[in-house]
């Protein structure tokens, strides 16, 4: 089943559906997430678990990825949903998506839906987590370094059901593995999180890997407040978690480098430590910890 946003939820990033007259945040260019909303609003019902894939220009690797998502999501007893979510593509991203709908079922425990937001990585992650249905919510890179069975990694049972709001997925903890990865790749990420860890994110080893989990009510405290649209959002997410005083876990999983990695080692490494030191700033003056203003 495919389901497509019209032109108004493409503007707000959030389905015409969602009720936002009751809540007013202090920055009202953010786009207002529903916690609170009950399943009767739903055509069907709440799902256990909500994928969500940043797509840029992801036309040739979707095809694969979605084919081992949905054979995955087949063999499980829960339902669940998939939101691929195009952020400007100037490739076919959206037509593959559309045709690789066809092949999912009325029968099938999950809907795919295809969203679009606006440009970079951070803004397509927020919009999918703005609109996501799930109890839990789950960020998943469109190369599948990590095989999509690691995900039970995340979930209840393995993880306690109130053991965390978050979770992390690592590659450097005991436990985890890299396939594959250059030296010089590995070397530059370090660098990067001991640049993260020493401003803003102490005491966690990978900031950077494309797998998180949320919980439900986790993302409802963190996403309406995330500023960064670019590569840099995933700091600002888990530091926006800490301060809000959530359970934050890092879990080790099995990693392949993809040679064709979106990131440039380089430019994008400079403007993300930029936006570290953005994220810090924000800190200082107190932005993460406004409170949602109450319309009268």
């Amino acid at each position: 089943m495919l389901g497509e946003t019209s032109a108004n939820e493409l503007k707000s990033g959030i389905p015409e559906s969602y009720d936002t007259s009751h809540e007013e945040f202090a920055d009202p260019s953010l786009p207002v997430f529903a916690a609170t909303q009950s399943t009767e609003e739903y055509s069907v019902p709440r799902p256990f678990l909500t994928i969500i894939i940043p797509a840029y220009n992801e036309a040739q690797r979707l095809p694969n990825s979605l084919t081992k998502i949905v054979e995955y999501l087949r063999s499980q007893s829960f339902t669940s949903e998939i939101l691929v979510v195009e952020n400007r593509s100037t490739d076919d991203t959206s037509d593959v998506v559309r045709d690789f709908a066809r092949k999912v079922s009325a029968s099938d425990p999950f809907n795919l839906e295809l969203l679009h937001s606006a440009p970079g990585k951070g803004a397509a992650v927020k919009t999918g987590m703005l609109v996501g249905k799930g109890d839990y919510l789950f960020i998943c890179d469109a190369d599948l370094s990590m095989p999509i069975e690691e995900i039970a990694k995340f979930l209840p049972p393995q993880q306690e059901p109130d053991g965390f709001d978050v979770a992390i997925a690592s590659r450097e903890i005991a436990g985890a593995v890299r396939y594959n990865e250059p030296f010089y790749r590995h070397l530059m990420g370090r660098v990067f999180n001991h640049v993260v860890q020493k401003l803003i994110m102490p005491g966690i080893e990978d900031t950077q890997c494309g797998f998180k989990m949320f919980t439900r009510e986790a993302a409802a405290q963190v996403f309406p407040y995330q500023t960064i649209d670019g590569w840099g959002f995933d700091p600002e997410i888990l530091y926006i978690s800490r301060i809000r005083g959530l359970q934050l876990v890092e879990v080790p999983i099995n990693w392949y480098y993809m040679a064709e990695s979106r990131i440039n080692p380089v430019f994008d490494t400079i403007n993300m430590v930029r936006e570290v030191l953005r994220i810090r700033l924000n800190g200082l003056r107190g932005i993460y910890e406004q409170v949602p203003k109450t319309t009268k």
